[in-house]
């Protein structure tokens, strides 16, 4: 059974950062891109970011570029992002997600950013 769970989020002020984490099990890990998606209030699904099978290629939505970074363990069967220089728009639940420019979430419960004075 795929299993992802997705934690670091929480509040922030415009400008700060945060590390999220997605936890993966039940697939080969190692074996898959993965993606980041978020769902900003009242809005529909946007994919972030994603990265191949062994680390060497990232992407990024134009609207993170710059400021978040994607990477992953396959030893721990982890995928990260960084958010850095965060801002109100970037708030939003975030998935991980298998798979390259995923526009879904991978089956886990998300972790709320929220960026806010």
């Amino acid at each position: 059974e795929v299993q992802l769970v997705e934690s670091g989020g929480g509040l922030v002020q415009p400008g700060g950062s945060l590390r999220l984490s997605c936890a993966a099990s039940g697939f080969t890990f190692s074996s898959y891109a993965m993606s980041w998606v978020r769902q900003a209030p009242g809005k529909g699904l946007e994919w972030v970011s994603d990265i191949n099978s062994v680390g060497s290629g990232t992407r990024y939505a134009d609207s993170v570029k710059g400021r978040f970074t994607i990477s992953r363990d396959n030893a721990k069967n982890t995928l990260y992002l960084q958010m850095n220089s965060l801002r109100p728009e970037d708030t939003a639940v975030y998935y991980c997600a298998p798979g390259a420019i995923a526009t879904t979430p991978g089956g886990g419960q998300g972790t709320q950013v929220t960026v806010s004075s």
